[in-house]
């Protein structure tokens, strides 16, 4: 699997900041009932790195990556943890350089034309705008496709089912990222059907 693999597998990425690993297989089962079959599970919560483990061995069917990767210790932890791609917030020579070593899908965060120009000139393809709407949007990405045609982007930060779909129409655009998706008090109070629901109504939304 590579990044474009990886970003082709859902038009959604949901954005997972758990709070509590048993959450993880649940939420899991949820997601792949409403029809995404992959995770970002961020490492802003403690419980991140057990709950990629978690879904890692239990649920195979389920793509599951670690998300607010920001240095190498943190990219090797995830992937010894079961992690099969990573998306960080940003780029850096050090996060490109582990992901060659370790072959493992590295999807970098950028907001500039100078961020783009690093991960092309480094053989990255496929990065995340982020934050999206607050770097412009669609007005970014339409202006970057211009000097950077081969880039594909998952948008990333502001995203919801109300500006979705114009994100997902842009030609380098492959899938949207977002955590609406995945709202904490409902993962909170287990209402893990509510979330199978919202990934039903968001993938029957796209156009």
């Amino acid at each position: 699997m590579n990044a474009y693999d990886v970003m082709k597998l859902s038009p959604i990425v949901p954005v997972i900041a758990i709070e509590d690993a048993e959450d993880a297989l649940p939420l899991a089962q949820a997601l792949l009932a409403g029809g995404i079959g992959l995770m970002e599970i961020t490492l802003r919560t403690p419980a991140g790195i057990k709950a990629i483990e978690i879904i890692a061995k239990n649920l195979p069917q389920m793509a599951v990556g670690a998300g607010t990767v920001l240095n190498a210790d943190d990219f090797k932890r995830a992937v010894d943890h079961g992690a099969q791609f990573v998306f960080s917030p940003g780029i850096s020579l050090e996060l490109m350089e582990t992901s060659k070593a370790l072959n493992i899908p590295f999807i970098p965060g950028v907001a500039t034309a100078s961020e783009v120009m690093l991960a092309l000139n480094n053989g990255f393809e496929h990065c995340k705008l982020f934050p999206a709407t607050a770097v412009g949007g669609i007005e970014t990405l339409n202006g970057f496709y211009g000097p950077f045609p081969s880039m594909r982007f998952c948008p990333t930060g502001g995203i919801n089912l109300h500006n979705l779909n114009d994100f997902l129409k842009l030609p380098n655009v492959l899938c949207a990222g977002g955590s609406w998706i995945v709202p904490k008090m409902v993962i909170k109070n287990e209402e893990f059907s509510s979330i199978t629901k919202l990934c039903h109504e968001a993938l029957i939304h796209i156009d």
